[in-house]
């Protein structure tokens, strides 16, 4: 890796660092990848790319030697529409992809090979979308390394997590009004959003459309705060949010949905419980464990960098997509 950028992360978050990067992995390396949107590091020091657009996953020994450990296709082990990838503790990953429009999440070893994994029932339904990249449904997923966690709102909560057989044994998390509760569709779109799970115990709820909120819970579901996501590089966005949304038929769903524009890119949780939020306005907002805003940070390499994934692999260390840089907080 070429280049790693200090943080230093202040208790003000009026003043809005700007990091700069001129370049992430070697051109040799990034040069077999097509779309690169996880970035992520294991305890033994393994890294691996999830190339959304290859439908693969490739795994950089601490060599630098690459290998893809996962090709595209239909069949288990192998992926196609696929949408996220989550690395859990110790020497597994989960990646969610949806065959024939049916969401699956395959568990696999780290050097790609298929240990388990399940189908939801139904068909996948896209509510919330960033460009061609799906971020509801699994394509919200977190592996705990036990369990599943996603948003599907389908199912009565926010959260909900599944066991490794793909049977939901949590659903939690209160929708929020949105004023819209009788058009089933625009209100599951504007309760969609990325569940993280905090390392302190207890799971943050990212809303990812709409008005920018997030919100905290315990282990057992229990609301512990809700938190505007407030500030001056938010406003003009905030103002212009739609009050009207178009629909375009699914082929999928079989119906017409909404197009709802999400607020929020991608969103993490450092190892020390501070929660970061990636904004579809070309910033990051920063809270601590009282969810209140630290730092304001902008990212850059060749151009301002808007992040598709986030991943601490330590307390000190920022991965992040595209482009797969390091950033070094501290």
């Amino acid at each position: 890796l070429a280049l790693s950028i200090v943080v230093t992360l202040s208790q003000s978050s009026s003043r809005v660092e700007v990091l700069t990067s001129t370049s992430g992995l070697p051109a040799h390396v990034m040069g077999q990848f097509l779309e690169p949107a996880a970035f992520q590091e294991a305890a033994n020091g393994e890294r691996f790319v999830f190339d959304r657009r290859g439908q693969s996953v490739y795994r950089i020994d601490r060599s630098g030697e690459i290998r893809k450990i996962i090709e595209i296709g239909p069949e288990r082990g192998r992926l196609l529409g696929a949408s996220s990838l989550s690395l859990g503790p110790g020497e597994r990953f989960a990646v969610a992809d949806a065959p024939d429009g049916r969401e699956r999440v395959q568990i696999f070893n780290l050097d790609g090979t298929r240990i388990g994994g399940f189908t939801l029932p139904g068909r996948a339904v896209p509510r919330l979308t960033l460009g061609n990249m799906v971020l509801n449904g699994i394509g919200s997923l977190q592996f705990t390394g036990q369990s599943i966690v996603m948003n599907q709102p389908e199912l009565g909560g926010l959260i909900t997590q599944f066991n490794l057989q793909g049977h939901p044994f949590q659903t939690f998390g209160v929708f929020r009004r949105t004023g819209h509760e009788t058009n089933r569709d625009l209100h599951l779109a504007l309760n969609s959003g990325i569940p993280l799970v905090d390392p302190g115990g207890g799971f943050y709820f990212v809303f990812q459309a709409g008005i920018p909120l997030f919100q905290k819970y315990d282990a057992r579901g229990n609301l512990i705060f809700e938190r505007h996501i407030e500030g001056p590089e938010l406003d003009s966005l905030i103002a212009n949010l739609p009050t009207t949304w178009p629909r375009r038929h699914n082929e999928g769903a079989g119906r017409e949905l909404p197009v709802v524009p999400p607020t929020v890119r991608t969103a993490a949780v450092d190892p020390t419980g501070k929660l970061w939020i990636a904004l579809t306005v070309p910033y990051l907002y920063v809270y601590d464990l009282a969810g209140e805003k630290i730092q304001t940070l902008r990212l850059r390499a060749a151009g301002p960098l808007q992040p598709t994934s986030l991943f601490f692999p330590s307390s000190n260390r920022l991965l992040v997509t595209p482009g797969c840089y390091e950033f070094t907080v501290s």
